[in-house]
């Protein structure tokens, strides 16, 4: 939604009555100016909301003037002293130590107010996931895959989020697609792995005929909102002319580099959100540069369906 000034005022003034951010249901208080700037979820419980709200009011409140930095801690109750069940307590609070009246806070609060509103809207707040996790997601997978040796390598670097509490290990998958003339089928031994940072490889199996999986020990659990990166590189000789990434989870950023060198086929196209199975020659035709490569870059990307580039 197109953010409006006025709308966040009028809903950050509901939000401070009675315990604000501690109010109980809290979904009733949070309109959907508040749930588009703090990236609210539809079904976000009231722990969750009250975390994204805390998260994003905060930096805004703390760049304030001391003065309105301190009144709007107070009615908020973001400050932990003054967390008390009234709004008139947390002002009373507030005045006292900024040895003012309480009136004079009152004033202070809606001028804070008008200014975090007016930042809010200039600075909008976390981007909402297209499609929603609720354990991890990738919000950015970069490969670098190299053709040009004598067995093909793919170097892997992710970042992920955790998106609940106690996240100790990432389930990961690589899919090596065969054509369906070959009659061969994949082995587990057919994927050499390699953990170069964040974690240790703690199993691996085949999940389908071409889907090998890994689950990927963290060094310690995650929790909510937390981000960790790791680095993998992977070997295996391609028996079809492609190269997708078909996320389990939900992934927001995908960048793909692909080096053919000196044997740069006739044909490269794009795959971008195709059923995996799909072994059609359609797709944006791309142009390999000077030096063999191509470089392809993916958003938002749904789980299960394939994205990146097939030659021939």
């Amino acid at each position: 939604m197109g953010l409006s000034a006025a709308d966040v005022v009028g809903e950050l003034k509901a939000l401070r009555k009675g315990r604000a951010i501690f109010t109980t249901p809290l979904a009733d208080r949070v309109g959907p100016a508040l749930r588009s700037t703090c990236g609210i979820l539809e079904d976000d419980g009231t722990v969750e909301m009250r975390r994204k709200l805390s998260d994003r009011l905060r930096p805004l409140v703390e760049s304030l003037p001391d003065d309105l930095r301190i009144a709007l801690l107070a009615a908020f109750a973001l400050e932990e002293r003054a967390r008390k069940p009234f709004y008139q307590d947390r002002v009373h609070w507030a005045a006292i130590t900024l040895d003012r009246d309480d009136r004079t806070v009152r004033r202070r609060i809606d001028e804070g107010i008008e200014q975090i509103a007016a930042l809010a809207v200039a600075a909008p707040g976390p981007e909402l996931p297209r499609y929603p996790s609720r354990s991890w997601h990738t919000e950015e997978l970069r490969v670098t895959l190299a053709l040009d040796q004598p067995v093909p390598e793919a170097f892997e670097f992710r970042r992920v989020i955790a998106d609940a509490d106690e996240i100790a290990v990432l389930d990961l998958a690589l899919t090596l697609p065969l054509s369906a003339e070959s009659g061969e089928s994949v082995h587990e031994s057919d994927l050499g792995v390699d953990v170069f940072h964040g974690g240790v490889l703690a199993a691996r199996g085949m999940e389908s005929s071409d889907r090998i999986g890994l689950a990927l020990r963290l060094p310690e659990p995650l929790r909510r909102g937390a981000r960790h990166e790791v680095g993998l590189r992977f070997r295996a000789n391609l028996r079809e002319p492609r190269y997708v990434c078909v996320p389990r989870h939900p992934c927001d950023r995908f960048d793909l580099h692909v080096r053919f060198g000196n044997r740069v086929p006739d044909r490269i196209v794009r795959l971008d959100e195709t059923d995996p199975a799909d072994r059609s020659r359609g797709g944006a035709v791309l142009a390999a540069d000077d030096a063999g490569e191509v470089h392809v870059r993916f958003r938002h990307l749904a789980p299960g369906l394939a994205y990146g580039i097939r030659w021939g």
